[in-house]
Parts: structure tokens; C-alpha cells; sequence
């Protein structure tokens, strides 16, 4: 099976995707650029922004890039790279793939028990469940677009509106839920509290979310705003290396 995903097929299909994204990427930096030399902006300045950009963008890659190699044991090295090139997201990605798994009887993400049917159900999954954002903004962007130009003027609270403690609800719920589930991993690992389940979960999240932690310092309190595209990238790797160390 993880050779059919493997196969030529498969890469040119998906590197065909992807050449064309990158191609309308390009083909829009150009017309920026063109655009930016028109209305007055200094060469200069232009270029010096192209270059921070092309160094910022490397190493939050990196998280992307592991994204792809821990997703390719299991589903072949084509379909994540699509998916982690275009338009999905890391922590997306690597959720909804687990959970089709485990629905459609396979247990964990593995090549040995990957199945034509599991992967077209997974890739199926992965793909709908994040369209959404796409097909919603054929609707509503435009109205979003004059509130940010000043169409539609409202008070400053200085509170949070709904988005905003909606998202955060969402990812307090989000990390709850993995928490929960590594605590009652380990504490009915051989037996109800016997205390003698795998505790590795449980330390590469800590580890993680102290190395996050570390970062949010930095940028919040010492103002090293420019680390905060490096952070999710960075407390990955940290917890990988804590696995591995594990």
C-alpha cells in the first residue's frame, strides 16, 4: 500500500498542484512588486522586505517539513506534501488524519494496517473538513472587506468580541482533550490507577508547551516579537527530541 502512495501517479499529481500554486505565488510577488515601484516605494526598501521574508520563512518551514515526514510512514510522502504545501495546516492535518483512522478501524496512523479504503476516506476528511474557509469567503468577504476599509464604524470596548473567545475556547477545549487523554492513558496503562502507563505524551507535551512558553515570554515581555514565527517550529522540535530522548 505505501508504495501506491508512493507511486509516480501520485507525485505528479500532487507536484502538479503544488507547481501551480507556487507559480500564482511568484506571479503575484512580481505584480506586488510592480505595484509597490508605482505608487513611489523606495527599491530599496522593497528588496530588503523580499529578503526578511525569504529568512522568516525558512525555519517556521521546518515544522511543516516535519509535518510531511511524520505524515509520509503512513500515507506516503505526496498526499501530505500536498496538503502541508497548499493549504492545510500542521496541527490540522495530523488531527483529522488520526481521528479517520481510528474511525475507519485502523487504530493509529501506520503503514501496515493502511488500507485503499482507509486512505481515501482520510484524504477525503482532510480535504472537505478545511475547505470551508474558502467556499465561505465567496460569500462573505467583501463585507468583511469594508469593515476593514471603514464601511462599517463600531465603538472600541477594548474587550474581546466573540472571535475572538470563541477561538480560545476552541483550543482550551483542544488541548483539554489531548491532556485528558495522555493522563488517562498513563493512569490505566496496566490497570485503574495503577500508575504504570506510558508517560511520554505527558512529558513531550510539557515539554513543548514550556519551550512555548519560554517563547511567549521573549516576545511579550522582552519585545523579541521577530521570535514568535519561530516558535511552533521550535517547541515541536523540542518535543520530538524529547520522544526521542524518552
Amino acid at each position: 500500500m505505501i508504495s501506491q502512495l508512493n507511486s509516480i501517479p501520485l507525485y505528479l499529481i500532487c507536484g502538479g498542484i503544488v507547481a501551480f500554486v507556487a507559480v500564482v505565488c511568484v506571479i503575484f510577488m512580481i505584480r506586488a512588486y510592480r505595484a509597490g515601484i508605482a505608487i513611489g516605494m523606495d527599491p530599496g526598501r522593497l528588496k530588503r522586505t523580499l529578503t526578511s521574508s525569504v529568512t522568516f520563512s525558512v525555519l517556521p518551514s521546518v515544522g511543516i517539513l516535519l509535518g510531511v515526514i511524520a505524515l509520509s510512514g503512513s500515507l506516503g510522502t505526496p498526499w501530505p506534501w500536498l496538503r502541508l504545501s497548499v493549504i492545510g495546516a500542521l496541527h490540522y492535518e495530523t488531527q483529522v488524519a488520526q481521528a479517520a483512522a481510528e474511525q475507519v478501524g485502523i487504530g493509529s496512523l501506520s503503514a501496515s494496517a493502511m488500507t485503499p479504503e482507509a486512505f481515501a476516506t482520510i484524504a477525503l476528511l482532510m480535504s472537505v473538513c478545511i475547505m470551508w474557509g474558502m467556499v465561505l469567503s465567496l460569500f462573505f468577504n467583501k463585507g468583511y472587506l469594508k469593515r476593514l476599509a471603514g464601511g462599517k464604524k463600531e465603538k472600541s470596548t477594548g474587550k474581546k468580541g466573540f472571535g475572538d473567545m470563541a477561538m480560545s475556547a476552541m483550543f482550551i477545549g483542544l488541548v483539554s482533550t489531548y491532556i485528558g487523554s495522555y493522563i488517562g492513558g498513563f493512569v490505566s496503562g496496566n490497570g485503574m490507577f495503577s500508575f504504570k502507563g506510558d508517560l511520554t505524551p505527558i512529558i513531550v507535551a510539557a515539554v513543548s508547551a514550556l519551550v512555548m512558553s519560554g517563547f511567549i515570554y521573549l516576545c511579550e515581555k522582552k519585545k523579541m516579537v521577530w521570535l514568535e514565527s519561530f516558535s511552533i517550529a521550535a517547541s515541536m522540535l523540542a518535543g520530538m527530541l524529547a520522544a526521542i530522548l524518552l
